[in-house]
């Protein structure tokens, strides 16, 4: 574990109780839906799931392009999260993302890729709990 020293300042805290999730600050407060309440509406644990997912990997890939080109910008990441059971019953989490930036050769946009998903705490690598894939959009650009 780093030295907590090395941790960013800021962090961050959620609640969700009663069908509704609200950050600390009020940023995000909406209510959830679930498919084990099928009459509630709102966002789904996928939906904020792949949002979680999109910014924090954005974060990412913005530092990564930095390093790369002065398009920092452009850059755009798209998550898909799917959430499924494991025979344990125990869930787990299938994440896709997609990072696209304007005016990158595809060799840049795939260091982009590379090093981005080096720098998230949610490496492609690490296969423990969830599934997660980190590649670049299709025709690198968005």
């Amino acid at each position: 574990m780093p030295d907590p020293s090395s941790w960013l300042a800021e962090s961050a805290t959620a609640t969700a109780a009663g069908g509704h999730v609200r950050t600390d600050d009020g940023g995000l407060s909406s209510a959830l839906a679930s498919p084990l309440a099928p009459h509630c509406t709102g966002l789904t644990p996928e939906q904020l799931l792949a949002a979680a997912f999109a910014s924090c990997l954005h974060h990412a890939a913005v530092e990564a392009a930095g390093e790369i080109t002065d398009e920092a910008h452009t850059v755009q990441v798209t998550a898909e999260a799917k959430l499924g059971r494991d025979d344990d019953g125990r869930y787990r989490a299938d994440v896709h993302a997609e990072i696209s930036s304007a005016g990158l050769t595809r060799e840049q946009l795939s260091d982009l890729v590379a090093y981005a998903d080096r720098l998230w705490p949610f490496s492609s690598g690490d296969p423990s709990r969830h599934r997660l894939t980190v590649t670049p959009a299709e025709n690198g650009r968005h």
